[in-house]
């Protein structure tokens, strides 16, 4: 069974997307279509703009998004998922792939949240940290044992590698906590925000606003969502699980062990960068995976 997989933030780099603009009729289509909705050129940025450019709130989320669906489009008829997800906000390049959710409301969305999440971050100040080689029950003891401050589990992202997010001074003292614990490495990850934690509540109220105004069809294949790892084809299921999201744990290591038990023997990345590849390989060396960008 084939699995499609979306990577999320940080996958961004200059120059993204600009084969499949140049070589691809369906990918060049779809891209102008992003820049019309936008009202801005999102491709020129991509094309041509720095990793400055690429970082600012209203092109990260976006641009990544657009890549992936423009690799979707690139490969038209032979993109015949039998299950997908995608890693944070790659679950919207999941869900418009999967024609649960049109392309112009994907990219909407998208927008809506960089923008929310960016405000949350103005509001309460946070940040995020990448726990290595520790046992995850042991990094959300020790967490949850830091009561003066917000410190929560962000991204199961494989075995071994679990994302903290929560205030500065939270991470800092969990960052000390955990290395004296035995983690081989506590690193404080470059992001401005605490995302994925209590801190993003103002966000999710404002994203879910907005998806509750979006109509949702029942996908193609079963999605995989970050906030259970298990597969969702009901809209509303989806929807509610999209809202969550934004204040909930990334349990990407459940959702590939959940894809591989459910029978995943292909899996294809879609969109820059090859991170969720990587992580597939530290949960199943033998599985057969690829990267179409």
């Amino acid at each position: 069974m084939h699995a499609y997989l979306f990577p999320g933030q940080g996958s961004q780099f200059p120059g993204m997307a600009k084969p499949l603009y140049d070589d691809n009729d369906a990918a060049r289509a779809i891209m102008d279509r992003a820049d019309v909705e936008l009202g801005f050129s999102l491709t020129r940025v991509m094309f041509n703009g720095t990793d400055e450019d690429l970082r600012q709130t209203k092109v990260t989320q976006p641009a990544i998004f657009l890549h992936s669906i423009a690799a979707v489009e690139s490969i038209g008829e032979e993109f015949r998922p039998d299950m997908v997800a995608g890693h944070s906000l790659g679950e919207f390049s999941a869900l418009v792939a999967a024609k649960a959710l049109a392309f112009e409301d994907g990219l909407r969305l998208l927008s809506i949240r960089a923008l929310a999440m960016q405000r949350a971050c103005e509001a309460r100040p946070g940040t995020m940290a990448a726990i290595l080689g520790m046992q995850d029950a042991d990094v959300e003891r020790i967490c949850k044992g830091i009561a003066d401050d917000v410190v929560v589990a962000a991204n199961y992202n494989s075995p071994g590698q679990l994302v903290i997010s929560g205030t500065v001074s939270g991470i800092d003292t969990a960052c000390a906590k955990l290395t004296e614990a035995g983690a081989k490495r506590a690193i404080k990850l470059p992001v401005g925000g605490a995302f994925h934690s209590p801190l993003m509540e103002p966000a999710r109220e404002e994203l879910a606003e907005a998806i509750h105004a979006i109509h949702f069809e029942r996908p193609m294949c079963p999605v995989y969502q970050n906030v259970t790892g298990q597969k969702v084809s009901n809209p509303d299921i989806i929807k509610a699980n999209l809202i969550s999201q934004l204040t909930a744990p990334v349990r990407w290591t459940q959702t590939m062990i959940g894809m591989l038990d459910d029978g995943a023997n292909q899996f294809t990345e879609m969109g820059p960068g090859a991170v969720l590849t990587g992580l597939l390989r530290k949960v199943n060396r033998q599985v057969a995976a690829a990267q179409v960008c």
